[in-house]
């Protein structure tokens, strides 16, 4: 009996090609998760580096561990993004024609070139993920979101009288999972009905829609309790 190999299958995103401008957790998580899918991400950042770039933890040569994680299985592209011609460029590549392309995911937020009106006017049907820090738009990181949420108030023994904060960037990671999921999506409906898409999702919405799932948001509402500090498990 001869041994056979298994039949190799298709990526389920191949044939997909997203453009990430992007730094530190959630939109590269975002943009990791649709390649290891088998999506082309091509990720492309200012010359010299986006502020993750040398990131901690880095190798003794000063290579940043942290930024190879969230962007192995990428393409890389460096531009000059203050310039005109830098700008146009990418818009181009993001508007490329092709049924896999048309995708922009990112957190550089305020650029009013890569906005989606804009986008739209050069391909209708592109989709765009913008991951703000809150809701009207203001900057929020996962630590600010955590704090305000209240959760380094309910973790740590209960004789320990302060807040307790942990240093895994929990809601980026959930964050980063969500928006690959939304993009997923809107091609799918695009597939459907030949509509793009915008989408705006902000970490702090994350946590909250979060929190509520798991019962910390209605536990109070219908007990009339505020929770304790129950540990850190």
């Amino acid at each position: 009996m001869e041994d056979t190999l298994p039949t190799q299958r298709p990526a389920p995103l191949a044939g997909l090609r997203i453009i990430e401008i992007s730094s530190f957790v959630a939109a590269p998580l975002c943009g990791l998760t649709l390649a290891q899918l088998g999506a082309e991400v091509i990720r492309v950042d200012p010359i010299g580096g986006a502020a993750d770039y040398h990131r901690w933890p880095v190798t003794a040569d000063g290579e940043s561990i942290y930024w190879t994680g969230l962007n192995r299985g990428k393409r890389s592209l460096a531009c000059d993004m203050r310039s005109p011609e830098g700008q146009r460029l990418i818009q181009r590549l993001i508007t490329a024609p092709g049924p896999g392309g048309g995708i922009l995911v990112t957190n550089a937020g305020g650029r009013s070139w890569l906005g989606h009106d804009r986008l739209a006017e050069l391909r209708p049907d592109v989709i765009t993920l913008e991951v703000l820090g809150r809701h009207d738009g203001s900057a929020g990181v996962d630590y600010t979101v955590n704090a305000g949420l209240g959760f380094p108030c309910i973790t740590g023994p209960l004789e320990h009288s302060g807040a307790v904060n942990h240093v895994l960037p929990a809601w980026d990671v959930i964050c980063g999972i969500y928006a690959a999921l939304a993009v997923a999506t809107a091609v799918r409906r695009r597939d459907a009905t030949g509509a793009g898409e915008r989408i705006v999702l902000p970490l702090e919405d994350v946590a909250l829609a979060t929190a509520g799932t798991l019962g910390y948001l209605t536990e109070p509402q219908i007990n009339g309790t505020d929770r304790p500090a129950t540990g850190n498990a």
